[in-house]
Parts: structure tokens; C-alpha cells; sequence
């Protein structure tokens, strides 16, 4: 083998990332508010681009599921073709009139009444209620007539320059500026004294007087005192209920008779105690001020249909972009400059990709969403006991896309159907094998199940984890006792020890 300087041509074939794959890629990822605010961004970047009306693609109808059909995936070119296609710059297809017949005002979207839940069936685990955002937002948004709810750091200001003046009023500002969203003082009062130059007694004496502010138990340092403070306030702080409180730890743990002795009080007293204790809110803070949690837009709407299912895109957060022909024609035939030509050029073709991105994305949603649903149409029938397991690579292989993709679309993005508004990811689940060697459940299903299970237990019958194990196996689910305890304290329940304390408290 001879070393030295050679001069060879080879071939390989590599994947480039241009700007407009990286783009595309992006925009699968976005929700439909993310996507509102990108397209803002564009419009203020591209002067050839204009928003039109809402984008109302037609919906898709799908026909009642027959056993043993071979999967729909409609005549759209994937992802990867449009990726691969041609040159921006020819776009007369897409200048399409949106205001002609083609697209009557006959939509789900526009009118909200079929997304309106009725009844007590349609709320299921894992769902969020639906909004009124899933209509065609012709209707008034009564949320945005609320006035912004006051703060507790502002209320409880407004009662200290009622009650102090002076340098009591500085402390009570100190203090409650260390008050935490729930309600308890976080500050250390000697170190509070030093720093201001005043006794620690003025300091105490002046959270005595936040004590009691509105809300009761507001500035306390543990939840005994704040529980005691809100006792001292309903009147029935006596030695009886101040010795409860102070042993909260074994109330806790369910030792009721061991709390009896202690307090010195039978069974009924002590009932009674434990009845008034459930009524204090031990963080009495967290009424007050918060942001008003964020209304989830829907991205697809899906209702009944005859038979079937209409799934359409939610248009109502999505101008329609068009290119402002006119004022490109004004542009052309005005400059000579060929720098000049050059940016209306590329503007014209960054304008044209962008709708054809945009317009790609939204197809490829509804394919992802034709999918989902006719693999899970149990569920929307009859709700999460019906939800089948589901993996990306399963959607991806019917509508011959690729997983990441799948997984890209599915990202923040929801579906409203009367059942609720549920994230698109929520419906992929794993798959619980069958006990009877049937076809396999889903993991929301056991979850579902186990629920009911634990829901339906008598207060001196606790199941165990090995009791649900057989009664789910029972039920036609082949699911080891570990799993079982994974399931269920990821529902939020407690271990039968945890639940026996409860309802004999309860009691």
C-alpha cells in the first residue's frame, strides 16, 4: 500500500437539513396557540403575507368502524413529500377562496352545541373539562369580563393600614411579605427584630394582630398553630381541642382510642372533635390571589356524525395566511435593483412554503386524529373502560408516516369530544395481557377498574393489593400484584392500611 496525495470522486447520499425541513419539523410540534403567535412573527417578518379569516378545513367524516377494514389513510401526500417536492414558488393551487361554497358554514365548529357535555357520563379519568374555545368563538367570553381577583399579600395589607399605623405597620409589611401562597409565615422573627431595630415582643405582638386577619389561621408557623388559630376563632378552642391538636401526628396515624385517652373525652366527643377539625382549611392562603388557570384550546374537534365521527381542525386560533398579490405586483414593477429582486423573491417563496407547511401540518393532524379515533372508538362510545392499547408505531405504520413525526404531532395537542378535552397522548397507553388469553387491555382501563374496585370497598372489608390482583384477574386482567400497587398509587390512592385509617375516621 503506497502512502501518499490521491485525488478520488465518491457518491454518498446524506440527509441535509435545510431551513425549510427544520421548519416544517417545528410547526408539527407547535400547539395551535404556539402556532398563532409564530405566525405573528411572520407576519410582522415577511411583508408579503397577510392574515385572512379563520382557516375552516373541511371536516373529515368517518363512517362506523367495520371489523376486519383495512385502515383509511385518504389520498394526502405525507410529510416527506412536501419535504421533497419542488421548488415554493409555484402556489396558485393554494390561493383557494375560502368564502366560496366549497366551504359552507355547516361545520362542527360553528356551532359548540355538539361539543357541550350533557350528562354526568361524560367526565372520565385523565380528562380535562371542555371549553367553551372548542365553538367558533363567535360567542362571548365571559372569563374575560371577570375582574382580577385580589391578592393576599394585597388583602391582608389592606386590613394592616386598617388596624396599625407607624412602625407596626412597617413590621406587619415585613411580615406579611415572608407569608407564603398558603397562608404560613416564613420568617425568623428574631433575625426580622435585629434587622429593623425593634424588640422581638413588638414584633410578636404585632403578627398576633395579622392572626387575626381574614382569613383565620393566615400567618401561622406550623399547621397546629394554624388549625388552633381558626379553633380560637369558631370559639371552640378548649383544653379538649387544644390537646387534639397538639398531638395532630397520632390523629394522622389513625390512633383514635390512644387520642381519646390523652384528651380525656369518650368516642361521641371525640367523633365530634374530629368532625370540627375537618372543617378548618389548613391552608387558609391558597383562596386568595393565583393566576386563573389557563383554559385549554382544543387543536381537534371531533362529534358525532350519523354513525360515525367528524373530526375537523379547531380554526378558530388559526388565521388563514395569504400572499398579498397586489402589493408584490407594486414591489416587482417599481424596483430594478437586483438586490432588491432577490428579497422579494425569496420573500415570495418563504411566503408560499410557509402555506404549504402550514397547510401540510394541518392534514397530517387530521390523519393522526382519523387514526386515534378509529382505534379507539370504544372509547368515545363508551367511555375509558373501552381504551385500547396504543403505540406510536402502530399509527405511524397506518398512515405511513414516521414514529418521530407521530410522536411530534401528538406533542401538546388536544382533542374535544363530548366525552371532554383530553391531550392526544393520552390515548396511546401500554397493553395489560389478557387473563383469559384474549385480546389485550389498556393500562387507563385497569387504572379505570381499579378505581371502581377501591371505590366500592366496605369500610371494614379494606382490599389489599392481592385481593385486587384476583378480583382484576377476575375481570379478564393478568396484572401481578406490583403493578397493581404502581397503578394505584399513581392514581392518587393509598395502600389498604392508609385506607382502613381513613374510613375509620370517617366512621
Amino acid at each position: 500500500m503506497v502512502l501518499g496525495p490521491r485525488l478520488d470522486l465518491r457518491q454518498s447520499q446524506s440527509l441535509v437539513m435545510t431551513p425549510q425541513l427544520q421548519q416544517a419539523i417545528k410547526l408539527l410540534a407547535l400547539s395551535n396557540l404556539e402556532l398563532e403567535a409564530f405566525i405573528g412573527g411572520e407576519l410582522e417578518r415577511n411583508p408579503l403575507l397577510e392574515a385572512g379569516d379563520s382557516i375552516a378545513l373541511p371536516p373529515r367524516e368517518m363512517p362506523e368502524p367495520v371489523d376486519g377494514a383495512e385502515p383509511r389513510t385518504g389520498p394526502d401526500a405525507s410529510a416527506d413529500t412536501l419535504i421533497a417536492s419542488g421548488s415554493a414558488t409555484a402556489d396558485a393551487p393554494l390561493d383557494v377562496d375560502y368564502a366560496a361554497e366549497t366551504f359552507i358554514d355547516d361545520s362542527p365548529a360553528d356551532g359548540g352545541a355538539a361539543l357541550r357535555p350533557t350528562g354526568s357520563d361524560l367526565t372520565s379519568a385523565g380528562g380535562l373539562s371542555a371549553s367553551g374555545t372548542a365553538s367558533s368563538g363567535d360567542g362571548a367570553d365571559f372569563d374575560s369580563f371577570a375582574a382580577p381577583e385580589i391578592g393576599l399579600h394585597d388583602y391582608l395589607m389592606q386590613q394592616a393600614g386598617a388596624a396599625l399605623s407607624g412602625m407596626a405597620l412597617v413590621i406587619a409589611g415585613q411580615l406579611i411579605g415572608q407569608i407564603d401562597a398558603a397562608g404560613y409565615l416564613e420568617a425568623d422573627l428574631p433575625e426580622l427584630a435585629g434587622r429593623l431595630g425593634v424588640g422581638l415582643a413588638q414584633v410578636e405582638a404585632v403578627l398576633a394582630t395579622i392572626h387575626g386577619f381574614d382569613p383565620a389561621g393566615v400567618g401561622a408557623r406550623s399547621l397546629a398553630e394554624c388549625i388552633a388559630l381558626q379553633a380560637r376563632e369558631a370559639d371552640r378552642y378548649d383544653p379538649a381541642m387544644a390537646c387534639l391538636i397538639a398531638n395532630l401526628p397520632l390523629l394522622a396515624r389513625g390512633q383514635v382510642a390512644h387520642l381519646q385517652r390523652i384528651c380525656g373525652v369518650d368516642e361521641a366527643d371525640m367523633a365530634d372533635m374530629i368532625r370540627e377539625l375537618r372543617g378548618y382549611d389548613p391552608k387558609p392562603g391558597l383562596r386568595f390571589g393565583g393566576e386563573r388557570p389557563a383554559t385549554v384550546t382544543p387543536d381537534v374537534l371531533v362529534t358525532p356524525s350519523g354513525a360515525g365521527w367528524s373530526i375537523e381542525i379547531n380554526g378558530a386560533t388559526l388565521p388563514r395566511l395569504l400572499v398579498n398579490r397586489r402589493y408584490q405586483a407594486q414591489l416587482a414593477g417599481g424596483g430594478r435593483d437586483k438586490a432588491a429582486r432577490q428579497w422579494l423573491s425569496d420573500c415570495l417563496a418563504s411566503a408560499n412554503w410557509l402555506i404549504r407547511a402550514l397547510d401540510q401540518r394541518q392534514r397530517t393532524i387530521l390523519r393522526v386524529t382519523e387514526e386515534i379515533v378509529r382505534h379507539q372508538d370504544g372509547f368515545f362510545r363508551h367511555g375509558v373502560t373501552h381504551l385500547r392499547p396504543l403505540t406510536l408505531r402502530v399509527v405511524a405504520e397506518a398512515v405511513e408516516l414516521h414514529e418521530s413525526t407521530i410522536s411530534r404531532v401528538t406533542s401538546n395537542k388536544y382533542l374535544a369530544c363530548p366525552r371532554g378535552t383530553f391531550e392526544l397522548k393520552y390515548f396511546f397507553t401500554s397493553a395489560i395481557q389478557s387473563a383469559d388469553g384474549g385480546e389485550a387491555a389498556s393500562a387507563e382501563a385497569v387504572k379505570s377498574h381499579l378505581r371502581a374496585l377501591i371505590a366500592e370497598e366496605k369500610p371494614d372489608a379494606i382490599l389489599s393489593d392481592d385481593a385486587l390482583v384476583d378480583l382484576l384477574r377476575a375481570r379478564g386482567f393478568d396484572i401481578a400484584r406490583r403493578t397493581v400497587a404502581k397503578y394505584r398509587e399513581a392514581i392518587g390512592l393509598g395502600s389498604s392500611v392508609q385506607r382502613r385509617r381513613q374510613k375509620a375516621m370517617l366512621r
